[in-house]
């Protein structure tokens, strides 16, 4: 019963990691994509704001930037819905939204993940589940 009660906690310990805070570029209608920079930075709400969103307007002026946290249901719902104005000519809006700490700042090269450890980190709370069931003989 002891290495019952061990397993499940390691178990919780081991996935409280996967709770992270995501960081994104934030500030209101900025030209040029100036707001990419580390002053920008911010720190998004946990287990709420767990995407970046990306607005591009296109003005008579020219091209204006949004950036911000956002939760996955509104950044989602927002670019689906604004979808049918993103043509790139003059008042289009267009809004993307990711997933990865700083997603909405510059288009840069991804490091490539090794699909083991990708598919370890998806697989963790059944091997935990499987390695406690294994472990329940002993007890």
């Amino acid at each position: 019963m002891l290495l019952l009660v061990f397993a499940t906690l390691l178990g919780v310990l081991l996935d409280a990691g996967d709770t992270l805070q995501i960081q994104c570029y934030q500030c209101e209608e900025m030209k040029h994509n100036d707001c990419s920079t580390p002053e920008y930075i911010v720190n998004c709400t946990v287990n709420v704001q767990d995407m970046c969103q990306k607005e591009v307007l296109v003005k008579s002026d020219g091209i204006h930037y949004r950036k911000s946290c956002a939760s996955s249901g509104a950044c989602l719902i927002a670019s689906s819905g604004y979808q049918q104005f993103c043509t790139g000519r003059l008042n289009s809006v267009c809004i993307s939204c990711c997933n990865t700490p700083l997603c909405n700042g510059p288009k840069r090269k991804r490091p490539t993940n090794s699909a083991a450890t990708t598919t370890l980190q998806t697989h963790r709370p059944l091997l935990l589940f499987l390695l406690t069931l294994l472990l329940l003989p002993l007890t």
